[in-house]
């Protein structure tokens, strides 16, 4: 019997040696309380989760208020420590961290994109034309904004209001969020105004000036302004003024016209063509004419005033006289009655 026992306990001893791993792992280590070096804030308020790991119960205990949306602050370590300890956390383990930056989230809307959704919302209502012509004023300097990151919509319009006469603008904006049915509101209020592309003097220039590419340059200017006659650039080049204008004056098709390829008194060249004849002579111009004008011009050589047409500078072609064409009938009137008279004078 006793035999029996013993050999059944060293079984069982070399069952169990058998059964144990030949390196037990050692026990795992309760992980404590450990400093982030920096975090990103969803939420208006920090939170000791936010800034410290396994915080346990205490994660959700709000400590600072967050930074402003889209900015930046720095939390040095001794002062969250104290306010740790203060909440009954201790024993965090700070890895040497002096300072934590603590960033707060935000969905950025720069200025440009918000007057971009007023002029659209804008276009066309009460006389404005196309979003793109529509230049805005706000009441305010408008800088870039930074909103909550939940409000993830777009900018819908939803009350617009617009004054012709002051140009005073007024437009209520609805942003959908992810985190309420309640959508954020964005107001808006100043002046709307429709522009146009002109062609503008860069400097002074006097009547009859011939315009150059040099003296232009190209402006936004109020339709009220410059009406729908501006002219464009390129048309505007190579054209006389009819009036002195100051710099920066936008240039309209009433302002100019064809540059004089004649002017009054200036010495010409006369040009009589017709089918098998060339011939030039000197003149002087009566007044002045663009391509084409019909001018007055006399003639130097014969002394005479004749017609001619504007055909270059410094150049008219005599108008000639279309020979007058004869009827049969007329022509043999014309000469039995010069038999007559030759016949009478032989008697």
């Amino acid at each position: 019997m006793k035999a029996t026992i013993k050999t059944t306990g060293l079984a069982l001893a070399a069952l169990l040696l058998a059964a144990a791993p030949l390196h037990a792992e050692p026990a795992p280590e309760n992980v404590g309380p450990s400093l982030r070096e920096s975090a990103i804030i969803m939420s208006d308020v920090v939170r000791i989760g936010d800034l410290v790991d396994n915080a346990g119960t205490a994660s959700q205990i709000a400590i600072y208020r967050a930074p402003d949306l889209g900015t930046t602050g720095v939390l040095r370590t001794a002062q969250l420590i104290e306010t740790l300890r203060a909440n009954q956390v201790i024993g965090v383990a700070t890895h040497n961290i002096k300072e934590i930056t603590i960033t707060r989230a935000s969905r950025a809307l720069s200025a440009k994109d918000v007057e971009q959704q007023v002029a659209k919302a804008l276009e066309r209502r009460s006389g404005l034309g196309d979003a793109a012509d529509i230049a805005i004023t706000f009441d305010r300097e408008l800088r870039d904004l930074q909103l909550d990151p939940a409000l993830t919509g777009e900018l819908m319009p939803v009350a617009v209001r617009y004054d012709s006469r002051s140009r005073r603008f007024d437009v209520l904006f609805d942003i959908a969020s992810d985190t309420s049915s309640t959508p954020a509101k964005l107001r808006f209020t100043g002046f709307a105004v429709e522009t146009v592309q002109a062609a503008v003097l860069m400097r002074p220039i006097g009547r009859n000036e011939i315009i150059k590419a040099s003296d232009l340059n190209v402006e936004r200017r109020p339709k009220a302004e410059v009406g729908g006659d501006a002219i464009p650039l390129e048309q505007a080049i190579g054209m006389q003024t009819r009036r002195a204008m100051r710099i920066g004056d936008a240039l309209r098709s009433s302002d100019l016209a064809k540059a004089d390829l004649v002017t009054r008194d200036q010495t010409i060249s006369l040009v009589y063509e017709t089918p098998g004849l060339y011939l030039t002579s000197r003149g002087k111009a009566l007044e002045a004419g663009t391509g084409g004008d019909t001018v007055s011009v006399l003639n130097l050589q014969s002394k005479r005033t004749v017609q001619g047409i504007v055909v270059g500078p410094g150049q008219v072609a005599i108008i000639a006289t279309t020979p007058r064409i004869l009827h049969t009938a007329t022509l043999a009137a014309n000469t039995l009655a010069a038999n007559t008279a030759a016949a009478g004078k032989t008697e």
